[in-house]
């Protein structure tokens, strides 16, 4: 039975982003790595490697695009060139889902290649719903919309970060991508509760979640991505999947990369807090048919 409306891929559990260090293990060893996450702008190519690689690894696995540059909330319109090249790329995996950030970073074609918060207003939410409708209109595959770890705020914002998410999804009708960490790092740097943001968001929208690792420094934490998870993301996580039911999860680990297998076992310890959500859920449903 599908966690919500917009996941019907329960079975995915635990899946790894798809690094250049770990290509040679992969496809050498075959090790039992329930799916991959891939970065599309990385293999929006041509041919050569980069394809030569996502080849071999979707003859042995189940592939899951992650995007970084699709802006849902710049001003521009969607660029048609970097969306007819997203959608081959979209037909040679084909993705059960798309993913990218709630965030702007380019004006009038100029890419500031950084993830920028937004402001928080509902003419925004308005804009960028409607561009996540073209998009996910244009490749045929469904959205889902990653919150992004945030350092600055807009006086201008009408709402909460919570709020202007479900604002935006609910007009979009489309899924979230629960990025677990990040939601953590804002609150941190930016003083609210992470479980209220967690409680607030429409749970039947979460088709995934992201944990990663993060960095504290004096003043503020960085989303870093560079080490071990820490246990109040492990926390935060085990209150997601409570909330939310199963959800195909993923380990985010983009510097200092260590081995597969440090890496792949600090994903798995994901699966107790999944399994608790399945009983959870089990409970649940024999507990409505008493």
């Amino acid at each position: 039975m599908p966690a919500n409306a917009f996941n019907g891929h329960t079975d995915y559990g635990i899946g790894l982003g798809l690094r250049v260090p770990h290509y040679g293990h992969i496809l050498a060893q075959k090790p039992d790595c329930a799916w991959f996450e891939i970065i599309s702008e990385a293999f929006m190519v041509e041919g050569g490697r980069p394809l030569q690689v996502l080849d071999a690894i979707l003859e042995q696995y189940r592939v899951v695009q992650h995007g970084v540059s699709l802006y849902f909330g710049s001003a521009d319109k969607p660029d048609r060139a970097h969306l007819k090249k997203l959608k081959t790329l979209v037909r040679r995996t084909n993705t059960p889902w798309l993913s990218d950030h709630l965030c702007w970073g380019s004006v009038d074609g100029t890419y500031s290649h950084d993830l920028l918060p937004m402001p928080y207003t509902f003419a925004a939410a308005k804009r960028t719903a409607e561009k996540i409708r073209m998009v996910r209109d244009y490749l045929e595959v469904p959205i889902c919309v990653e919150n992004v770890s945030s350092y600055t705020e807009f006086h201008q914002s009408e709402m909460t970060e919570w709020e202007f998410l479900t604002e935006v999804v609910e007009r979009a009708d489309c899924g979230i991508l629960l990025d677990v960490n990040n939601i953590y790092v804002s609150s941190k740097n930016h003083g609210f509760d992470p479980y209220t943001y967690l409680d607030a968001v429409p749970h039947h929208r979460v088709g995934q979640m992201h944990i990663a690792g993060h960095t504290k420094f004096e003043k503020y934490l960085l989303d870093t991505h560079d080490h071990p998870v820490l246990d109040p993301v492990w926390k935060l996580y085990a209150h997601a999947t409570r909330q939310c039911g199963v959800t195909a999860t993923l380990l985010e680990w983009d510097d200092k990369i260590p081995s597969f297998e440090e890496v792949h076992t600090e994903a798995l310890k994901a699966n107790a807090f999944i399994d608790g959500a399945k009983k959870a859920q089990a409970l649940s449903t024999a507990t409505t048919r008493a």
